[in-house]
């Protein structure tokens, strides 16, 4: 497959890198279009006005190349950089899982969906903080063996995998699970903090926990987060309606 990799995290992160690695493993050549520095949360987020800069890198097996610009903006004009057809794109492996309404605030899954929006077949790949090397070679491998499965399903457009570890070692890592979206929405708060400007401004800073992250309501039995907290791979087919238990059964049963 010619392969195109994307993110959020930006192109020098390790998640990208392992997932490069194990596509180049496998024999795939592969097009990285990935944003020149951190654009996580970014959503659909387009650049509408002045220059997109794109700056070719070096990297051995691959073209390489650092956006500045979004997630999306990455996956809409790798056409312009490559002559060659675009089988897939995975877009991560994101530091941090994208699991319940994350999905929507997501760069990683948003540069996914916009591949599926141009018929490129898409997965966004995400690990639960705190992964080691050894955790997110072992997903990357993963990845990259369900994209070999999947490319030539027909995925309905705008349809997207969306792929989910825990962070745990490979061997302590349960079944992959095929489930829902938790629907577990935020909980978080905005602080306002010492007026930093002008008498007549506020300032308010989002009040995140360092240990536990954003506070969310309650996890429902049977989503992905419920799996992910139980030490699950997770696969979450978002977008059009289908029913993917019988593909997910066939295609995913010895991995």
């Amino acid at each position: 497959m010619h392969i195109l990799l994307t993110n959020d995290d930006g192109i020098d992160s390790i998640g990208l890198k392992m997932l490069a690695d194990a596509a180049l493993r496998r024999g795939h050549t592969l097009l990285i279009s990935a944003p020149k520095g951190q654009c996580s949360a970014n959503s659909q987020h387009i650049s509408l006005m002045g220059p997109i800069r794109v700056k070719k890198r070096d990297w051995p097996g691959a073209q390489a190349y650092a956006v500045e610009g979004t997630p999306c903006d990455c996956v809409r004009l790798s056409p312009n950089l490559t002559d060659r057809p675009i089988d897939f794109c995975l877009s991560g492996i994101n530091r941090g899982e994208n699991a319940g309404s994350a999905v929507y605030y997501s760069g990683t899954v948003s540069a996914a969906r916009e591949a599926a929006m141009l018929y490129i077949p898409a997965m966004a790949v995400s690990i639960q903080v705190g992964a080691d090397e050894r955790m997110l070679a072992h997903l990357a491998d993963t990845a990259i063996a369900m994209a070999e499965k999947m490319v030539k399903e027909e995925l309905p457009r705008f349809t997207v995998i969306n792929l989910n570890a825990p962070a745990l070692p490979p061997e302590e890592l349960k079944p992959m699970v095929l489930c829902p979206l938790s629907q577990s929405f935020y909980l978080d708060r905005y602080e306002q903090r010492e007026n930093e400007g002008t008498a007549d401004e506020m300032h308010f800073y989002l009040s995140v926990d360092d240990t536990s992250g954003l506070p969310r309501e309650k996890i429902e039995p049977g989503s992905d987060f419920a799996f992910l907290q139980d030490g699950h791979i997770t696969c979450t087919f978002l977008g059009n309606f289908r029913d993917f238990n019988g593909i997910f059964a066939e295609k995913m049963q010895d991995l």
